[in-house]
């Protein structure tokens, strides 16, 4: 569930809410009410949350945490993609995806960027960005000094760390189809803590318009990667045998390089296989 999907899913829930207590005019007391979804920020966990109750609670003149109780309860009852929902604060909810939710949203997220991001077609060897064009251009974006991103390490440079997340997400799962092993959204479960912190912010990258603010989420995106990657490796280690939580986690791992390729090509900038 995507959070387009899950926007207009609380909408006809809450109307409901709303129109269980005001006389079938649930609809009529959301107009002009924008359901925003997104990552939660620091307000506990899930994979969205939502701050809508308390413009619903403005509107129909109820307490922003009764609506917001009451959105809760009927989400779980009656959405199947919604395997939690909780109140947090004074009438924010945060909403948890069940298994099948997961699965589709990892399906749909995969699917979203340049084929690149599945490293189908590859060349041979060698760099495949472009650092005079591309430098000069994501400074102009995040109003970072030129000459700090141009010092390609992890640490110094904002730029490399999510080209870098790219080309490494290439890099994975060429080796992973060398060992047999494919993406597969079905087995992504059990996430983890680090899993689902990532596919949060991927999720999120569908409200995400502004240059500026996509190039920063892009960093964001790398940065929660390179923690899945290392708590959570996509491809066996040692004696490890390839199982199903690595095709999982390959599968976690091209949804968040077609989000990341998508991303740079929408700012004009070079998203590489190799580097």
């Amino acid at each position: 569930m995507t959070p387009a999907q899950l926007s207009r899913t609380i909408r006809h829930t809450l109307s409901r809410v709303l129109s269980d207590d005001a006389d079938d005019r649930g609809g009529e007391a959301l107009t002009g009410v924008r359901v925003v979804v997104e990552s939660p920020p620091r307000r506990g966990g899930g994979d969205y949350a939502t701050g809508v109750a308390f413009q619903a609670a403005a509107a129909c003149g109820r307490p922003a945490r009764e609506v917001a109780e009451k959105l809760c309860d009927r989400l779980v009852r009656d959405e199947d993609a919604v395997a939690r929902a909780v109140v947090v604060g004074g009438g924010f909810v945060n909403v948890t995806l069940g298994p099948a939710g997961r699965v589709a949203l990892v399906r749909t997220l995969a699917g979203s960027g340049p084929a690149e991001a599945s490293g189908a077609a590859l060349p041979a060897e060698g760099p495949t960005d472009i650092p005079g064009q591309d430098i000069p251009r994501w400074a102009a974006l995040t109003g970072e000094d030129p000459a700090v991103l141009a010092v390609r390490t992890e640490r110094s440079s904002s730029l490399f760390r999510v080209q870098y997340a790219h080309a490494r997400i290439c890099s994975l799962l060429r080796n992973g189809r060398r060992l047999g092993l494919r993406p597969e959204p079905e087995s992504v479960e059990p996430l983890g803590a680090a899993g689902a912190r990532l596919l949060a912010l991927l999720a999120d990258r569908e409200r995400i318009t502004a240059p500026g603010a996509l190039a920063r989420h892009l960093d964001a995106v790398a940065g929660a990667f390179a923690v899945f990657h290392d708590t959570c490796p996509p491809l066996p280690r040692g004696e490890e045998k390839p199982g199903a939580a690595h095709r999982g986690r390959l599968a976690l791992a091209e949804a968040t390089g077609a989000v990341l390729a998508g991303g740079l090509s929408q700012l004009g900038i070079t998203a590489p296989v190799h580097l």
